[in-house]
């Protein structure tokens, strides 16, 4: 790369995506956002368009570089573009030639169901990642391959949250787009096809289906033929770092890029998130302390927990795993202790309130469980408590308790993933900002807690 080419990524996150342009030495130069809807149809069903992710890729991709709001894509305005600029990189959205990028790299969230036909139309709404209307396929694949020979093979537990259960849903509910279908892909995947005309996922998307063995990096024949599923439904698979494609003539000029320029295959959001986290070689670890938290390290093969507590993603380097368990409720503790007691004020006043309480909140406990429990309990039916109220009681214990109560299961994930006693933990998400949060981590854990110098990109 030259000191004029660019990195164009796309990050198709669950409320909208976001593209950013980076220059030759890793520097941001700019980016624009695009927001698009998700659609709750009946309890415990989420969907979205994937014809909005499209578009937001259009629209954001001529915004950085100059080709216009995206007329060519029939915008709607069903979206809003916010355009960022680095000053100190020395570029403006919109200044960046469509011939001075390099390539082009994806990431979005992952655990979702598309099924597109042979010309990759959608054949419905995708069934995104927090959909949980599978339940009864989950009970069908555990009858069918067992908890155990399940965990090993894919590294995660059976569950309606993945891909599998998801698909075999649209095959009991809706099975003429199930017979109709040529492919199932997850976001990033379909935009990959959008751009290139290529069916392909990489494995850090693919360890996210249910469907993947996750030691040998190659689609279960064991998973696939209990399930009766049949692998040409599934995408090419690929490392997140090879060239997949170039984009197409038929969609240069609507998303502004020029015909040939190389699309990277990219990865799932988590795992592109490990490594923002600069967890990039073995024993590295970090944390994301955002709604829901997790904590996961690499490792050289993936971690097989007896009591199946913690599971597995594949890493964007193919050689190593992130075995990672992840809470429910962190920041979303938070934000619902704010709401709840403190009349819906601004979570970053949580701090002002815990930091008049000493450490141990005056022996206040709060237990974070106020949306079930995944890692290490894995409870649906747990439910969150503050135990040790006295008289005494202020609401600032009960601020302090908040976030020495999620630092306190974090320290129990911890605890099942086997890490060196001396291994410090990188922490990313919009949590991280507390500086009082992050030392609480620091002394319940009795580890150095480190933070990244761009704390917003990683």
């Amino acid at each position: 790369m030259g000191d004029r080419t660019y990195i164009l990524a796309h990050d198709l996150g669950t409320s909208g995506d976001k593209a950013t342009l980076f220059d030759a030495r890793g520097r941001m130069v700019a980016s624009a956002k695009y927001a698009y809807a998700t659609d709750y149809p009946r309890p415990g069903w989420v969907e979205q368009s994937p014809a909005d992710w499209w578009k937001a890729v259009c629209v954001t991709t001529r915004e950085l570089l100059g080709g216009g709001g995206g007329a060519d894509v029939g915008v709607d305005g069903g979206g809003a573009v916010a355009a960022d600029t680095g000053a100190d990189a020395g570029a403006r959205a919109g200044l960046v030639a469509p011939g001075e990028i390099a390539c082009v790299v994806l990431s979005g969230h992952m655990m979702g169901c598309v099924l597109v036909d042979g010309a990759g139309a959608p054949l419905r709404p995708a069934i995104i990642w927090a959909d949980t209307r599978a339940v009864r396929q989950e009970q069908d694949m555990l009858g069918r391959i067992g908890a155990e020979a399940g965990y090993r093979i894919t590294g995660h537990r059976l569950s309606a949250s993945y891909t599998a259960a998801k698909l075999l849903w649209v095959r009991d509910n809706e099975p003429a787009a199930y017979e109709r279908a040529a492919c199932v892909l997850n976001a990033k995947d379909y935009i990959l096809h959008r751009l290139t005309g290529s069916f392909v996922t990489d494995y850090s998307d693919a360890s996210g289906t249910n469907l993947l063995d996750l030691s040998a990096l190659r689609w279960s024949d064991t998973i696939l033929e209990a399930l009766g599923i049949k692998a040409s439904l599934l995408p090419e698979l690929h490392a997140s770092t090879d060239v997949v494609g170039g984009v197409t003539r038929a969609v240069a000029g609507a998303c502004g890029l020029l015909a040939g320029t190389p699309v990277v295959a990219g990865g799932g959001d988590g795992s592109c998130a490990c490594v923002g986290a600069g967890a990039v070689r073995e024993g590295d670890v970090y944390g994301i302390l955002g709604s829901s938290s997790w904590i996961s390290s690499v490792a050289r093969k993936p971690l097989t927990d007896p009591e199946m507590r913690t599971f597995n993603w594949a890493h964007l380097d193919p050689q190593f795993y992130t075995p990672c368990g992840t809470m429910q409720a962190a920041g979303l503790s938070a934000q619902w202790f704010s709401d709840a007691l403190c009349d819906g004020a601004p979570v970053e006043r949580l701090d002002e309130s815990a930091a008049v309480s000493p450490v141990g909140a005056n022996g206040l406990i709060f237990l974070p469980y106020i949306l079930g429990e995944r890692s290490p309990r894995w409870d649906v039916n747990a439910r969150g408590a503050f135990a040790g109220i006295s008289a005494t009681t202020s609401r600032a214990d009960m601020a302090r308790a908040v976030l020495e109560g999620v630092g306190m299961n974090l320290r129990l994930i911890i605890g099942c993933l086997g890490l060196a006693p001396d291994a410090a933990i990188t922490m990313i998400g919009g949590g991280a900002e507390s500086r009082l949060w992050m030392q609480a981590l620091a002394d319940i854990w009795r580890r150095r807690v480190r933070l990244p110098e761009r704390l917003s990109e990683a």
